[in-house]
């Protein structure tokens, strides 16, 4: 790997790292799933807002684009909301173990919105998923609740993930980021005005809980953002897929380091991970090599 390929590999994993550390932070968070997301949302898009005047980006769009991230928005909300609320009735290990079969979710809604087929390995893959989760429904059936909440939230962010992927394609990716966030929280902030929830109580909070929020909202969301997309664009796609999938085993070792006993499960949970794990990734392996096929199979050498 050439020296400038390996200072974006470094910097790719201490992102994913970032992403991990996400999890043990909402954890850490005393308040509910959804002010946590209110402020996550709201101070981060206040931070990247501070980025494109800093950067003098213009915030313009129509309309009609503007639906479709306010609509976006509020999937990643529900997203974050379901994400949080799986950590705080299970745990990290669990949450994170689950949230990876969000691959899986997107090899079958991606068909739909690019009108293809879907594939046989993928279905084989899916089952393969979950045989994991069975088992580690079967033995670690106190987490039932949390589980739930995860397998729906890693649903949203395959779907919104798919979205974004029509979206990068003409638009700007810090551009997308900022009104989906904004949108998001505002769509939460109708939410709790029409609950009532808003109050002076709602804003004092534990200095311990600002610090986690302004480490959540700067570094784990609005700087992990921007910088990824820079640092994606040095790296293979093969590389970028294989280093995300480290993402849960970063958080489970940093739950069991911080949290201690609370994340230690039985042997059948690290079984049903490693399962849930090991086809992630040999799904992303056999994507890459079929990729590989396609441009061998397009190259034409030239006759001389």
């Amino acid at each position: 790997m050439q020296g400038s390929n390996l200072k974006y590999y470094i910097h790719l994993h201490l992102i994913v790292f970032i992403w991990g550390f996400t999890a043990i932070l909402g954890k850490l968070i005393s308040i509910d799933a959804i002010p946590l997301v209110w402020f996550r949302m709201s101070l981060a898009s206040l931070f990247i807002a501070f980025f494109f005047i800093y950067k003098k980006k213009s915030f313009k769009l129509d309309k009609k684009t503007l639906i479709k991230f306010f609509l976006s928005g509020i999937l990643i909300a529900l997203h974050w909301i379901t994400f949080f609320k799986a950590i705080k009735v299970s745990n990290v290990s669990v949450a994170l173990v689950t949230m990876s079969t969000g691959a899986f979710f997107t090899s079958f809604i991606e068909p739909f919105f690019f009108k293809r087929k879907i594939k046989g390995i993928e279905i084989i893959l899916g089952l393969m998923v979950i045989i994991g989760l069975y088992i580690i429904f079967s033995f670690e059936s106190q987490y039932t609740l949390g589980i739930i909440y995860a397998l729906i939230s890693s649903f949203l962010s395959a779907l919104f993930s798919v979205l974004n992927g029509l979206f990068v394609k003409t638009y700007n990716a810090s551009l997308i980021s900022f009104y989906q966030l904004f949108f998001g929280a505002f769509f939460i902030t109708i939410f709790l005005l029409i609950q009532g929830s808003f109050s002076l109580d709602f804003f004092i909070l534990p200095n311990s809980d600002w610090i986690y929020l302004l480490l959540l909202s700067s570094v784990c969301t609005a700087y992990a953002f921007i910088v990824s997309v820079d640092v994606m664009k040095h790296l293979t796609p093969y590389t970028v897929m294989l280093t995300i999938n480290l993402e849960p085993v970063y958080a489970i070792i940093l739950a069991l380091i911080v949290f201690g006993e609370t994340e230690e499960m039985n042997s059948e949970f690290y079984l049903g991970a490693c399962i849930v794990l090991f086809v992630v990734v040999l799904n992303g392996v056999l994507k890459n090599m079929k990729s590989i096929v396609k441009k061998v199979g397009k190259y034409k050498p030239s006759k001389k």
